[in-house]
């Protein structure tokens, strides 16, 4: 009889155990619910990730971002002895005149940019079928930037957004505040379940009319209307777009009949992909969105790169300055 009845109490708390385990895990029996992470999960995560992109971030890379990414204006630094071949505009013709022979003013770059991290965390973003989310790729190129940014003595500012505004922090510099950038692009949890590219728009114009600044975009462009905002905004800034696309986004398979779920306005929609007529008509509907929205960037004269899985978190920002390099070689 106590026999039984200890391993009737051992029975019960192993019932508990299960219970609990399966709260922690969602329905479909591989992934663990999101917990709130502790302070020492997220300073390790954070470290993780930067030392992985800190091997990543090497000398070549900085030194494209930096000659690529120039300073807004000059910046006086002295005055010296005019030199054969200098430019006779820079003579100061106050301090010519004091000493009695010829001076030129000298001038520096103003190296320090205003750089904003724009990243849409919208649910749109939460897929992916090569192994890593949309998102996860947003994180670490968006780091990548980060610290390249940081390390140039540029000032860093993020925001965050889905069809609201969901996080901003302001620009600053330092690698505490890199540190704290990376950490928010890790652990914010949104609160929208759509995408505005308008909201975020109309939030840097009013946040930057003053000062001209270099805006990174991270999204999948999963929304309509933006593009009149977005045109004032790269009247006035530099805006360049990392488009974030996976690759079941461009090619089609013949999977049958497949149930497509929109993770954003939580609508299934039944598709017959049996036929290769039919997937090829898909297809070419993704290709003429593509091509559209290509068109409008070119347009607007933002550069742009595709952001794919299985490539190194350098590899888009490279091919993106390489195409700003060549439109400002030409002249466009």
């Amino acid at each position: 009889m106590i026999a039984m009845r200890a391993a009737l109490t051992k029975l019960m708390g192993l019932r508990e155990k299960v219970k609990i385990w399966f709260q922690r895990w969602q329905g479909d029996g591989r992934k663990p619910m999101n917990q709130p992470a502790s302070p020492t999960e997220i300073l390790r995560r954070v470290k993780r990730l930067e030392m992985k992109l800190r091997r990543l971030v090497s000398e070549m890379f900085l030194g494209a971002y930096e000659s690529i990414f120039k300073g807004q204006g000059l910046e006086f630094e002295e005055v010296r002895e005019y030199q054969a071949g200098d430019d006779v505009r820079m003579i100061d013709w106050n301090v010519t005149a004091r000493m009695g022979k010829p001076y030129v003013k000298k001038f520096r770059h103003e190296r320090e940019l205003r750089v904003f991290i724009v990243v849409d965390i919208s649910p749109s973003l939460q897929f992916g079928t090569q192994g890593k989310l949309k998102s996860e790729l947003a994180v670490e190129v968006a780091s990548a930037l980060i610290l390249a940014a940081i390390r140039s003595n540029d000032r860093v500012g993020l925001l965050l957004f889905t069809d609201r505004i969901e996080k901003f922090i302001p620009p600053r510099k330092g690698i505490r505040h890199a540190h704290r950038l990376i950490r928010e692009l890790l652990f914010t949890k949104p609160e929208g379940h759509g995408t505005s590219l308008t909201v975020a728009f109309e939030f840097l114009r009013r946040l930057s009319r003053r000062r001209r600044s270099l805006i990174f975009l991270f999204t999948d462009f999963h929304a309509q209307g933006y593009e009149s905002t977005l045109k004032k905004l790269a009247v006035r800034h530099e805006v360049l777009a990392l488009i974030l696309r996976d690759r079941r986004e461009r090619a089609l398979a013949p999977l049958g009949v497949a149930r497509f779920f929109d993770l954003e306005t939580g609508e299934e929609r039944w598709l017959d992909l049996r036929s290769p007529k039919i997937v090829d008509l898909w297809q070419q509907q993704l290709e003429l969105e593509w091509q559209r929205r290509r068109q409008l960037l070119t347009q607007l004269r933002v550069d742009y790169a595709e952001v794919t899985p299985g490539e190194s978190p350098l590899l888009p920002l490279m091919e993106l300055f390489k195409r700003r390099e060549r439109r400002l070689r030409s002249g466009r």
